[in-house]
């Protein structure tokens, strides 16, 4: 078994990848609201939740999955009155068809963030490395 690795750190960032995947498993790692530069998207829960899944599907889509993959997802809101907001949004990128298990919980979140994404995805024919 091998491990592959998706995006990994630049040099003084964080020790760790936006995602791993060994033996068709993929864990991606918590996604947050921030734009190609790196800063935080400021917003309400429904701009914040778009950026996010925005950025999690990208990451599946860079390591050869999609969100019909995704098998398992953890979220964590600042706020619980933010759930059916982000739920609207949710349902744009999971569709009733494809729905993974999913966790929601509320945490205390660095900085401007409302919502942190990450998931688990599994695909048959997928092989890292």
């Amino acid at each position: 078994m091998s491990i592959e690795r998706y995006g990994t750190p630049k040099a003084g960032g964080l020790p760790f990848a936006k995602a791993a995947g060994a033996d068709g498993w993929l864990y991606v790692s918590g996604q947050v609201p921030r734009d190609g530069e790196g800063q935080i998207v400021c917003g309400n829960m429904t701009t914040q939740a778009r950026v996010t899944l925005d950025n999690l599907k990208q990451v599946l889509e860079s390591a050869g999955y999609s969100v019909n993959d995704v098998v398992r997802v953890g979220v964590w809101i600042d706020d619980p009155r933010d759930f059916q907001e982000f739920n609207k949004v949710y349902a744009e990128y999971f569709s009733s068809e494809h729905a993974p298990a999913r966790v929601t919980v509320q945490a205390m979140m660095m900085s401007d963030l409302r919502v942190e994404v990450d998931c688990i995805a599994y695909k048959k024919d997928q092989t890292a490395g």
